[in-house]
């Protein structure tokens, strides 16, 4: 956790995310090299993202076809929650005298 000027403790806005629903998104991106469209490049994209729609990753590949000269070939997408609910164990004795 980062403090502010007063030092008090700031949470970060990936945790913030991650309380929201978000996961790491870890994408895979194949596309076609523009001069040479027979070839084959990579490109790996990762953020926090909500399966299984994806908007944030949706919206980064819109914008790649827009303004980049390199087709998309394929994508292949990776997802985790990395704050999931944890497994409680209780184990409770009694003694009676």
């Amino acid at each position: 956790m980062a403090q502010d000027p007063e030092g008090e403790h700031q949470v970060s806005p990936q945790f913030i995310k991650q309380l929201a629903g978000y996961g790491l998104t870890t994408a895979e991106i194949l596309y076609r090299m523009p001069d040479h469209p027979s070839l084959l490049q990579t490109f790996i994209w990762q953020d926090y993202d909500i399966a299984p729609e994806f908007p944030v990753l949706v919206r980064f590949l819109t914008f790649w076809r827009k303004e980049l000269d390199g087709p998309l070939h394929s994508v292949r997408i990776g997802h985790s929650k990395l704050l999931k609910p944890s497994e409680l164990r209780i184990r409770t004795e009694l003694r009676l005298n």
